[in-house]
């Protein structure tokens, strides 16, 4: 690869996603687009950042944007996290919704483990007397298929998924495990660009988005934030990684690092 390929790939992906690529990590470009090289039908990377210079052709420009965002992925990652939403949070905004559904988006879904270790939860301790909706998005096509085929390696299952949950909610296919079609069901998905597309979802009582604002440039950081704090119903949560960014206007730690409520909800839960 040269430097003018490296920094064509680079450019593309801040202008399409806001991602931040440093065009002098070669190995990371090359091993993240030697995959779609190969499927692409080209005998290397160079090869492939050839035919984008030459036409910069959108199903292509694409295929390479999605995998420089690759995000590494595992099931209930911080499990503090996912005990403060099941004990506090979620049975909070239940009452508060008094019958109503209440809302979960998981924005930046990757391969569907964060969706999915909310879903066997909800599965395992239900919120007596509510509907909690699970909606996902994803920037990547080939992710989404992955997240809604529920299909996972042995490795894949290993990283932070409890044994007891493997035997409950999945079933052994070859050399995968399946997750149960009564846990994928739980999810609705939609492909999404959290740079164009977070106004556009609606308003939601958590909000849930981990490792994607560090991977974003300044600028696009603050308006991925400013759209998924803007999509918080009003005494939601907004659930981001700890130490990526501090609490946005209008919200408050809920007491545990990159957990936020809304002022209403964060003076509750003090």
């Amino acid at each position: 690869m040269t430097p003018g390929e490296r920094a064509l790939v680079a450019r593309l992906c801040e202008q399409r996603a806001g991602l931040a690529v440093d065009p002098a990590r070669d190995y990371l470009i090359e091993s993240r687009l030697a995959p779609v090289a190969r499927r692409e039908g080209f005998g290397s990377v160079a090869e492939l950042l050839q035919a984008l210079r030459d036409r910069e052709e959108e199903r292509l420009v694409w295929a390479v944007v999605e995998a420089m965002a690759h995000r590494d992925a595992s099931f209930f990652r911080d499990p503090e996290v996912f005990a403060l939403l099941r004990d506090q949070v979620l049975p909070t905004l239940a009452r508060q919704r008094d019958g109503e559904p209440v809302r979960v988006w998981c924005a930046a879904c990757g391969s569907g483990q964060e969706v999915y270790s909310l879903a066997m939860m909800l599965a395992d301790a239900p919120i007596a007397g509510t509907r909690v909706e699970l909606f996902a998005s994803e920037l990547s096509e080939r992710e989404l298929e992955k997240a809604q085929g529920g299909l996972y390696s042995q490795f894949e299952v290993q990283r932070g998924l409890p044994a007891r949950l493997l035997v409950r909610h999945f079933e052994k296919r070859d050399e995968a495990f399946a997750l149960s079609p009564r846990v994928r069901q739980m999810v609705r998905w939609r492909r999404a660009n959290l740079l164009e597309d977070a106004a556009r979802l609606g308003r939601f009582d958590v909000v849930v988005c981990r490792q994607v604002l560090p991977g974003l440039t300044e600028a696009a950081r603050e308006q991925v934030l400013a759209g998924l704090s803007g999509a918080v119903a009003e005494g939601g949560c907004l659930v981001l990684g700890a130490g990526e960014a501090e609490a946005p206007p209008g919200f408050g730690s809920l007491g545990l690092p990159g957990v936020y409520g809304a002022a209403e909800a964060a003076r509750a839960a003090a």
